[in-house]
């Protein structure tokens, strides 16, 4: 876990033993976005650092995270590539086997790379993160302003094959049929879609803030998912545990904190592979 300096001692003390805590300086949490994407043949692994602008310049300061996955790196002693262009880690989703999925309505927002086409793009995340393919979805969340529609809110692989999608069975919401758009592309692009039908909502302070079931991460043999009290929870879980039937899932409440700021387990972590 990272912590900055003054919380070190505090989140070791909550988090216990099993759990190392480093003092890094970060303005915000979320280490899926501003954290190095690592890739692997298997044989060696490199940490790609890309530029972060605070999805866009939305919140201030972001110094310190513009400089933590190099910073991370460093203090691992890996190798850091330093890619100049923005991306965050959210914003793509890779099944393993050289397919990328994205999203057209965050990284061809022109507060991200307004000088790169759409095919430059695709042809840098080819190239830097080892893909054959990247599969543009037009969508992520109607209500996902503050990362402009990260796909890792909208879909996730359970395998090489298979695409668990966040579905939206309420027909009086946007999101209905922006995903119903996004799962036509999944399958003409040949994937075997899984969809959790139900999309929660929850009201914090007054504002209404969206929890999506598919951001969730998945650990050495499980899957964390996040919930909120929605009457579907239980049987979302049982879902993943179908798409899922070599791992445990939990359930993991996401609380106030991390609903309000806009992100779900998923969303606070990054995989290393290993060796």
């Amino acid at each position: 876990m990272i912590a900055n300096h003054q919380d070190v001692e505090r989140a070791a003390a909550q988090c216990g033993s099993t759990v190392e805590v480093v003092a890094l300086p970060i303005d915000d949490s979320w280490f899926r976005d501003t954290g190095p994407i690592y890739v692997s043949d298997g044989q060696q692994r490199v940490g790609t650092s890309w530029k972060f602008n605070s999805w866009g310049g939305k919140y201030l300061p972001y110094d310190n995270d513009a400089k933590v996955a190099a910073a991370w790196l460093h203090l691992r002693g890996e190798t850091n590539r330093s890619i100049d262009m923005v991306l965050e880690g959210g914003s793509i989703t890779t099944n393993g086997a050289g397919t990328l999925l994205t999203t057209e309505q965050c990284l061809l927002n022109k507060n991200r790379n307004p000088y790169l086409s759409r095919e430059q793009i695709e042809a840098r995340l080819r190239s830097e993160l080892g893909q054959e393919r990247v599969v543009w979805l037009p969508h992520g969340l109607h209500l996902d302003d503050g990362t402009d529609g990260h796909v890792d809110n909208v879909a996730a692989f359970a395998d090489e094959q298979t695409v668990v999608l966040q579905g939206c069975d309420d027909t009086a919401e946007p999101d209905h049929q922006r995903m119903a758009v996004n799962r036509r592309v999944v399958e003409d692009a040949g994937f075997i879609v899984r969809e959790v039908p139900v999309l929660p909502f929850t009201d914090v302070d007054g504002r209404r803030v969206v929890v999506p079931y598919v951001n969730f991460y998945v650990v050495n043999g499980g899957v964390i998912v996040p919930v909120c009290g929605h009457p579907a929870d239980d049987d979302v879980l049982a879902l993943l545990g179908e798409w899922f039937p070599s791992r445990e899932v939990v359930g993991l409440d996401v609380g106030e904190i991390l609903a309000y700021g806009g992100g779900g387990i998923h969303c606070i972590t990054q995989q290393i592979p290993a060796l």
